[in-house]
């Protein structure tokens, strides 16, 4: 009777459009890459059916970085958009500002309680009412790889150790390939580091290091072999690795310029929309000690107060979208992700998605499932970074010992406190 109940008030939400007034939200994401963009346009499509106008807001640049840089001008203007795309900590930030808006109604409505993972749903909430609505769940730690430049390398398969990884990627070079295509960014180093990390630390040494930010982790044995495993990838790459964007990037494995690369899942994407399929013309293996671990990034689309009713209840009617099982399945297939609804069975999904629930559950079994630094979910904007900050000077410096990194981290996040 719950059930039926809970349907009846989430057909009366999706259909109370037409008691309300029709109206145009401005929706501001960074979903700008190939499979990205084909992704968002679903959405714009199922908001418009609903009688809405979705405003594109796309701003270009991985990880949000500009995006957010966009956001905070346009609020300290009192011109903020109706929704923008904001992940982990930060909606709190914005939440605990007055910025957004409650959209318990929706969550009442269609029983999000009920399927969502508390981990995830808590980052949507402030001060215990939703302020925003999680889209999918995105797995960090992924190999993606060209079988057939591993094959012309007389590499057998992925590696699975660091050791072994070095060996491979020595052969991979003498074949004439690259052996790991990267993307000079902060925030791509960043993602490479936190794989490193996690798989030789465990889950427990990533919550201390990386969301505690507690400085014996930091400045540790396991966080000085990370420093130095990380660096050691930087031998394994281009020398045109500087400011690349992590899509092209990608689409040197596709091309076959590169073996692989070290991206989350949103890479998948871009593999889908060149018509390639998993197990076939490329591979997803997760790195080194890391196959029962997963590193997770949720999108969230956070609703800005507004005072419109028409744009309220659009709000409101996107949020319903968002989490529909229909929207889940199509976003996802489209985006690279899981759904956040883990009741959204999988049947019609890859191989990699199948591998990537798998190894959510897995995860969450095992104390294997973190936050992403990298990614916005771990600690708040500014620790993050000071973290981008020592990471990527490190890696581009040869004259800095992992141990001064190491040190550089403990002052950095303090500073950043």
């Amino acid at each position: 009777m719950k059930t039926i109940h809970a349907l009846a008030a989430g057909a009366l939400l999706v259909t109370a459009v037409g008691q309300a007034q029709a109206a145009q939200i401005e929706v501001l994401h960074w979903w700008t890459s190939g499979g990205e963009a084909k992704a968002a346009n679903l959405l714009k499509e199922k908001l418009e059916a609903k009688g809405h106008t979705w405003k594109d807001f796309a701003v270009a640049g991985g990880a949000g970085d500009s995006a957010m840089t966009v956001l905070k001008s346009r609020a300290i203007s009192g011109n903020p958009p109706a929704v923008a795309q904001i992940k982990g900590p930060l909606i709190q930030e914005w939440g605990e500002m007055g910025f957004l808006g409650n959209i318990d109604k929706a969550a009442e409505a269609d029983g999000w309680d009920d399927f969502l993972p508390q981990e995830i749903a808590a980052y949507d909430k402030v001060d215990g009412h939703y302020a925003a609505v999680p889209v999918n769940i995105h797995r960090i730690n992924w190999i993606w790889a060209n079988p057939e430049v591993l094959k012309a390398s007389g590499v057998e398969e992925v590696p699975q150790t660091w050791d072994a990884f070095f060996e491979a990627a020595d052969k991979i070079r003498e074949a004439g390939y690259i052996p790991l295509a990267h993307g000079g960014q902060p925030w791509q180093d960043a993602t490479v580091f936190e794989v490193v990390m996690m798989g030789i630390g465990g889950g427990d040494f990533y919550r201390k290091a990386f969301v505690e930010l507690d400085p014996e982790a930091l400045t540790s044995d396991t966080m000085i072999e990370s420093l130095e495993t990380f660096k050691k990838l930087r031998g394994t790459m281009d020398d045109n690795i500087a400011g690349r964007d992590w899509n092209i990037a990608t689409s040197m494995v596709i091309n076959g310029k590169a073996a692989m690369q070290i991206m989350g899942d949103w890479a998948k994407g871009e593999f889908t929309a060149a018509g390639m399929t998993p197990g076939e013309d490329y591979e997803c293996v997760a790195p080194p000690m890391t196959e029962h671990m997963f590193s997770y990034n949720t999108d969230s689309l956070a609703m800005f107060d507004v005072d419109d009713a028409g744009q309220q209840q659009a709000q409101l009617d996107l949020a319903s979208l968002v989490l529909s099982p229909d929207f889940q399945a199509s976003f996802n297939q489209a985006k690279g992700s899981i759904p956040v609804r883990l009741d959204v069975p999988l049947d019609d999904f890859d191989a990699c998605a199948k591998a990537s629930r798998e190894a959510f559950d897995v995860a969450m079994d095992e104390g294997g499932l973190v936050p992403s630094l990298a990614h916005g979910m771990a600690v708040s904007d500014s620790q993050q970074g000071a973290v981008f900050d020592v990471i990527t000077n490190f890696f581009n410096d040869p004259d800095m010992t992992a141990e001064t990194a190491a040190e550089r981290l403990v002052s950095a996040v303090r500073a950043a406190e």
